[in-house]
């Protein structure tokens, strides 16, 4: 049997679009956005099948304490296609010990499934959610509530706040679906969640700053195991 390609699977998701779990609306679908899950398969994606799976109709990503499903290092479902100028959206839930995010114009490392770069974070209790993180690039690079930007390193030279920390994270909800939206336009980055935008980035670091990688979804390592679902996927390009 030949290889699925991925045009193949995306006129699929075109010709069939009955399916409840691939959302994208009328509105959305004329804006140009394409959906990145089928609700049945996880062929647009490859990851540890140890880690994920589809249940229900949602991605799940799932540790566990033994096993081949015990993390020694964090892991991540990446997309086989690659973006470059995009606005993502998606709805997301994990459990309180659970650490995930989406990683953006990224590279894969030597261990299997290993990913670095930009990442947009998101956590169980939410200490982290909404920043923008440099997985292996450079650590927390724009925090909740600011505008950065971003030197070679990338390192961060300067920030304003526009919002209070506090007061986004009222809106965020523990255990239940929230939406993340990440614009990636150019070298600005935005991330909005919930409606409410929570963090902004300009890289400037011309030697160190990514046009172009992969995208990814995030299992982190954890004392305890962790689960991480997600339904709604779907992106479009930005010229």
């Amino acid at each position: 049997m030949k290889k699925t390609t991925l045009f193949a699977v995306l006129l699929a998701l075109l010709l069939f679009p009955l399916c409840t779990c691939a959302q994208v609306t009328d509105e959305e679908k004329k804006d140009g956005f394409i959906p990145l899950f089928d609700g049945k398969t996880l062929d647009l994606w490859r990851g540890n099948p140890a880690l994920w799976s589809v249940k229900d109709g949602v991605i799940l990503g799932k540790t566990a304490s033994e096993g081949e499903a015990k993390l020694t290092y964090n892991q991540f479902l990446i997309c086989k296609e690659e973006f470059a100028n995009f606005v993502f959206r998606t709805d997301i839930k994990l459990s309180k010990n659970g650490n995930s995010g989406f990683q953006f114009r990224s590279w894969e490392g030597e261990k299997p499934y290993s990913i670095f770069g930009y990442q947009s974070d998101i956590d169980g209790i939410h200490n982290y959610t909404g920043i923008l993180y440099g997985e292996g690039f450079g650590g927390i690079l724009t925090e909740r509530g600011t505008e950065s930007v971003l030197g070679d390193g990338p390192k961060r030279i300067s920030d304003k706040r526009f919002a209070e920390d506090a007061e986004l994270k009222k809106d965020f909800k523990i255990e239940d679906w929230n939406s993340y939206e990440i614009i990636a336009d150019g070298f600005k980055f935005t991330h909005i969640i919930n409606g409410k935008t929570i963090s902004i980035t300009n890289d400037n670091g011309e030697g160190t700053r990514k046009a172009k990688g992969l995208f990814a979804i995030q299992i982190h390592t954890s004392a305890e195991p962790m689960w991480v679902e997600l339904k709604n996927l779907r992106i479009k390009r930005l010229p």
